[in-house]
């Protein structure tokens, strides 16, 4: 590599990175405190519709990109206008919401969401594109993505912003700058225009036919059902945590992106050593823990029981979801990858965490409806909540024990 060809790639890196911080910087702002904001303006009751948003708009993601970035539009260009657009709905929300308008709120999360999720993907494959060893660079670049994250929580709770329409700001804030900061991103044509849209590819049309394989099929099965008591984690814990006067609940939760960053560097050692069906094992077990220690933490008024479940999610999320990414990628041919791999955001991120989001807030209102959720008076309410959810995960992990046989052939998933 000559050395304008090596500046060139750290330029490139520095920009991706810039990006990815401010792109998780934006979600963590505002997600892991919304639910504060709403229980604060008699909103608790519709908490899990505005958790709804964000998986609808990962599975229509791909049909936006599939449809309109791959073909019409430079990928910079798309960018800076979902970022803008997520921004002026972000900002204009609490101008428009006030007590008990949760339907407003809902709207101003869903339009937000609906062009941020489709950036996510884009901003990936912007990063291939230009990256020059992409395997080895990408998740140099991507990690800044979760120390954004942790950045966003640090400072909602430094302003003490968790019940305050100031999160929103932030995040517009946030989203507006990256939306302007995008139009400085190498040009980057649409990478099929001139190509007509292929339905099939929109549909996962050749991904069914792996369903052939039994192994897929529960694969695929229990990762839509693991994603049902998952999403309890983000809409409701901060709940639990208030109720236990737990101070700075946004900071406190960056413990667990902490945990994800430790647990990721650690994946190859614990590959070599588990494989792949018992790393997704392990990473189930992980929530069963997890809900049983918030379930005790609730019961006992333990607030170091919530810390610790808190801390797994390292586990939880590395070894499930990047391991079940690693395993779509090993197991599925070179024509039918990125079909694949569609297909599991769509039935993790997008359909489980929907399915996920109704179905928590459902147990949520039937234990707190007409009862404040973050009144530690009503806190020994939280353990019937958690209980069912802790259940449910281990009745997944077990189905998996039992049904999922693939054998990891010639250690491919420990290089």
């Amino acid at each position: 590599m000559s050395e304008t060809e090596g500046k060139s790639s750290t330029g490139i890196i520095s920009s991706l990175s810039i990006v990815m911080f401010i792109q998780f910087f934006i979600w963590g702002s505002w997600y892991t405190s919304v639910s504060l904001f709403m229980s604060e303006q008699g909103m608790q009751d519709d908490i899990y519709w505005v958790f709804t948003a964000g998986p609808l708009g990962a599975i229509l993601a791909p049909f936006i990109i599939g449809l309109i970035a791959d073909r019409y539009f430079n990928t910079e260009k798309i960018l800076s206008f979902c970022f803008i657009v997520s921004a002026i709905s972000m900002m204009a929300l609490p101008q428009l919401a006030g007590p008990g308008k949760s339907s407003v709120v809902n709207a101003c999360i869903m339009i937000h969401m609906l062009f941020y999720m489709p950036t996510l993907g884009l901003t990936a494959s912007l990063a291939f594109t230009h990256l020059t060893d992409g395997e080895k660079q990408f998740p140099i670049v991507r990690v800044f993505g979760t120390i954004g994250w942790i950045a966003a929580g640090l400072l909602i709770s430094y302003l003490n912003a968790e019940t305050t329409a100031t999160q929103f700001y932030v995040a517009g804030g946030a989203a507006l700058l990256l939306g302007i900061y995008c139009l400085m991103l190498p040009k980057t044509p649409a990478p099929k225009k001139g190509q007509k849209a292929d339905i099939k590819d929109l549909l996962f049309w050749d991904a069914w036919k792996q369903f052939k394989n039994v192994s897929f099929l529960v694969f695929i099965v229990c990762s839509f059902l693991i994603c049902i008591p998952l999403a309890a984690y983000y809409a409701y814990l901060q709940q639990q945590m208030a109720a236990m006067e737990i101070k700075n609940v946004a900071a406190v939760k960056t413990l667990g992106q902490g945990s994800e960053i430790i647990f990721m560097i650690l994946m190859p050692f614990f590959f070599r050593k588990l494989g792949v069906k018992w790393m997704i094992v392990v990473g189930v077990l992980a929530w069963v823990l997890r809900y049983a220690l918030f379930a005790l933490g609730a019961s006992e008024n333990m607030v170091a029981l919530v810390y610790a479940g808190i801390i797994l999610h390292g586990i939880c999320y590395d070894f499930f979801f990047v391991t079940g990414q690693i395993y779509v990628d090993k197991s599925t041919g070179e024509d039918v990858r990125g079909q694949t791999q569609a297909m599991n955001i769509f039935f993790t991120q997008g359909l489980g965490m929907y399915v996920g989001a109704i179905v928590s807030g459902m147990l949520f209102n039937k234990y707190f409806q007409g009862k404040s959720s973050t009144d530690p008076a009503h806190l020994s309410s939280w353990p019937s909540f958690w209980w069912p959810l802790c259940i449910m995960a281990a009745v997944v992990m077990v189905i998996f024990i039992v049904a999922f046989k693939h054998k990891d052939k010639d250690k491919d998933f420990s290089h």
